[in-house]
């Protein structure tokens, strides 16, 4: 049955082993050069958003938490009347509303950031 087979189907084949001129497979494996040798790859991207978005963030965190210790306080104030009570619920809004900012520009950065590294290196600059 065996004869019908092409030598390459045949099984493993040991006389490529006894035959190396330099030792086992494995060693001239080793020795010889990669096929990838010359390869250059590209230099990576910066992994930071660029510097004015993480000042808009920045400025959009503290205009969020403006705006929440806002509604913080008027609403605290209409709820109880007390300017203690208004006080805290101007605080906690401001906090509440400047972390939900930030969690937003957060997110905001790292999809730029990621948007940016998927793009092809070779591709022109966008105008």
């Amino acid at each position: 049955m065996t004869d019908d087979l092409p030598a390459n189907l045949e099984g493993p084949d040991q006389s490529d082993e006894d035959n190396a001129p330099d030792g086992t497979l494995a060693e001239r494996a080793a020795l010889s050069p990669l096929p990838f040798d010359g390869l250059v790859a590209p230099e990576p991207l910066p992994s930071s958003p660029p510097e004015s978005a993480r000042w808009l963030a920045f400025a959009g965190i503290l205009i969020g938490g403006l705006l929440g210790g806002l509604i913080g306080y008027g609403t605290a104030d209409l709820l109880t009347g007390s300017d203690i009570w208004a006080a805290v619920g101007g605080l906690v809004g401001g906090i509440g509303g400047a972390i939900g900012v930030g969690i937003v520009s957060s997110l905001t950065l790292q999809a730029m950031n990621e948007w940016r590294a998927i793009s092809h290196p070779e591709a022109g600059e966008r105008q």
